[in-house]
């Protein structure tokens, strides 16, 4: 949510803060808005798809400063979709938006669209960390007002809305928090984090002592991310609002005017009887309860988020639709973020917006490469009601009435895609697959955890149509082995054998991070792993060599990241049959295509991995698992025969015992900040 200009107009007026020092004391997270802003303020690409691996780092560094600063940090996301549906259309209209930013930056242009596994990366590095989290069922602002109000803590994040609930310890907005700048005395303790902290007595005030009870009215008048409210304008023409500082300029007079204009009545029933009396008698009654209604947003929840934290066996509030929907063991899931937001959208409201990445716009939407996944996503979903038999093609297009009995289109189930076409959204009525388990014909969501971990990694692979040998790898990279397999079959256009070479080069270079940071690890230098590594990073530092950004190549890796994250969904939905993968360091798109560019310009994979026998054997075993699920000519070359001379002189080198690289297994040895915080302060 956010009141329509109210974030410049404080800004513009910084008496409306106090300037505050953080130390020792627990602060309430807005999630989704943080991961916005790390990755945005922090200057990372955009255009090639996402570096998580320094986002990975960005949200390292945010957590250790307030480590540092004895900052106990609770972070609140969002959930699904409100099921009232109010606020639809701004959803509508944000990805239509993020559509044409995405367009405009594969032009070369500036806007900003968030890359698509960003939201799972800051997840999974909080997970790391051990800072402890929740995701709500809807909407998070009222529960996070709550929280913090319980704590008597403040809140962190860059949302106007906080403006508008009485906070105890008050909103601290993101832009405002200098993290980066960490103040201590001399002797390097006593550390804090300056900030300003928005002061809703400070604001009142300034308007003639405006009784903050009224607060939310002005926010409803005055419009928000889901308010709007027709009538409303025909009021403006009508009542005269005064804007008494003249310095405001035009942009505020507005808020201004409306802030003095409230300020005139003592309750907010008084301003609303004032608002009624411009209206024809028809309209009272139904103006008088949705001005009531919209209020009710800045009411703080019921939801005891604080009991939550203490333990975790306590189930806050359930929305009732989704309490109706969803097993218990989903909604745990749901709380614990282990399952994503775009599931329980999928199950309450049959609907789903997908996200926009930088690719071809004159292509199919890249989500289109991972339809067959999402599909059978629905089934699971919907697996209390019976299916046609079903396997569906990959065309997504719904089958006419006349093309099934009445019987069987009444057994059709589906759920309404919102994705791009061209540079416009379009509304997609995906049908959804009913597949069953190889022990149970039957099933239903509720008992799917009962279902043998066998069959359930059976029904994952028989989903993406593999049968990759995985068994010379660790087993955290099995499942991304598995969706590049998929990506290969179904991404249009083709993948290409540097494409392949500079996607498993990156997951390399990951891993190579992950070896020479591993704790304990001493011969990261005497095997070569560190200098190897340092030579595939610097390639990123070549960007400005890249000039323009080639669609088709963005495009077939947007396909992959699309296909990775319904793969992640799908074995989140089947309760991790296969461990999920780390994606914190797996992909970075500016050095992805940097290594396009090198192979493309007759660099070898040998040449780049020289130096490293750990490096090596992971590239090798790698790029054998995956080729060796396509038919020995899907990667010809033409006149580049000794492309495809050095894939097989490859393939023979994976059968040697792989005494370099034996897998990175995660665990709380790596875990640079397994003392953060918990619970209680000092």
């Amino acid at each position: 949510m956010g009141i329509h200009g109210l974030t410049s107009y404080i800004g513009e007026n910084h008496h409306f803060f106090n300037n505050i020092k953080l130390q020792n004391t627990r602060i309430v997270i807005d999630g989704n808005n943080l991961f916005h802003r790390l990755y945005f303020d922090s200057g990372l690409d955009l255009k090639y798809g996402g570096e998580y691996d320094s986002f990975t780092d960005t949200i390292y560094k945010f957590f250790e400063a307030l480590l540092l600063c004895n900052i106990s940090p609770y972070v609140v996301f969002d959930g699904g979709c409100d099921c009232s549906d109010k606020k639809f259309e701004t959803i509508k209209q944000r990805a239509k938006d993020n559509i044409l930013k995405a367009h405009t930056i594969s032009r070369g242009g500036r806007g900003t669209v968030l890359p698509l596994l960003a939201p799972e990366v800051f997840k999974q590095v909080l997970m790391q960390l051990q800072v402890p989290f929740v995701q709500c069922h809807s909407e998070a602002d009222r529960d996070i007002v709550t929280l913090a109000n319980q704590w008597n803590c403040p809140v962190l994040t860059l949302d106007s809305d906080f403006c508008i609930f009485e906070l105890k310890a008050g909103y601290c907005p993101l832009n405002y928090f200098k993290w980066k700048n960490i103040t201590g005395l001399k002797d390097h303790s006593d550390f804090y984090i300056s900030a300003q902290c928005f002061s809703i007595e400070n604001f009142c005030n300034h308007f003639n002592h405006l009784n903050k009870a009224l607060l939310p009215l002005f926010a409803v008048l005055n419009g928000n991310d889901y308010i709007n409210l027709p009538f409303l304008e025909n009021l403006f023409t009508r009542v005269r609002f005064h804007a008494r500082t003249s310095s405001a300029g035009r942009k505020n007079t507005r808020i201004q005017g409306l802030l003095n204009w409230l300020a005139e009545f003592s309750e907010p029933k008084d301003a609303i009887e004032n608002i009624l009396k411009h209206l024809k008698q028809s309209e009272l009654e139904k103006v008088r309860a949705v001005l009531y209604y919209h209020m009710d947003e800045y009411i703080q929840s019921e939801v005891d988020l604080a009991m939550y934290f203490q333990n975790k066996e306590i189930r806050p509030h359930v929305p009732t639709v989704l309490a109706n929907k969803a097993p218990e063991w989903m909604l745990v899931a749901l709380l614990k973020g282990e399952l994503a937001p775009f599931l329980s959208d999928c199950l309450t409201l049959r609907r789903t917006f997908l996200h926009a990445q930088v690719e071809n716009n004159r292509r199919s939407s890249s989500h289109r490469c991972s339809l067959y996944i999402r599909q059978v996503i629905y089934g699971l979903l919907i697996s209390e009601e019976t299916f046609p038999d079903a396997t569906l093609g990959l065309s997504a297009k719904l089958p006419g009435k006349a093309s099934l009995s009445t019987e069987e289109f009444g057994k059709v189930h589906y759920v309404q895609e919102y994705d791009r076409h061209e540079q416009t959204l379009r509304k997609n009525n995906i049908q959804a697959v009913g597949k069953s388990f190889n022990s149970v014909k039957i099933h239903s969501l509720q008992r799917l955890p009962e279902i043998s971990i066998l069959d359930r990694t059976h029904f994952f692979l028989e989903t993406l149509k593999v049968n990759a040998d995985v068994h010379a790898l660790p087993v955290n990279l099995h499942l991304t082995v598995y969706i590049t397999c998929y990506w290969i079959a179904q991404a249009e256009p083709k993948v290409t054998l540097h494409h392949l070479q500079a996607l498993l080069l990156c997951i390399v270079t990951g891993e190579l991070h992950k070896l020479i940071h591993k704790p304990g690890n001493w011969n990261s230098t005497e095997n070569g792993s560190e200098m190897v590594y340092e030579r595939l990073s610097q390639l990123r530092q070549k960007e400005q060599q890249m000039g323009n950004l080639n669609v088709d190549v963005a495009h077939v890796f947007c396909q992959w990241q699309s296909c990775l994250l319904m793969g992640i969904y799908l074995n989140q939905l089947l309760c991790c049959p296969l461990p999920t993968p780390d994606i914190t360091r797996l992909y970075s798109g500016t050095l992805i295509h940097r290594f396009y560019q090198e192979l493309k310009s007759m660099a070898s994979t040998e040449n780049l991995l020289e130096g490293s026998l750990a490096a090596d054997e992971m590239y090798s075993q790698l790029l054998h698992a995956v080729t060796a699920t396509v038919p020995t000519d899907f990667f010809s070359m033409g006149k580049k025969s000794k492309s495809r001379g050095k894939l097989k002189k490859k393939q023979t080198i994976v059968t040697s015992t792989d005494k370099g690289y034996q897998g990175l297994p995660l665990g709380n040895d790596a875990n640079r900040f397994a003392a953060l915080p918990n619970e209680n302060c000092a």
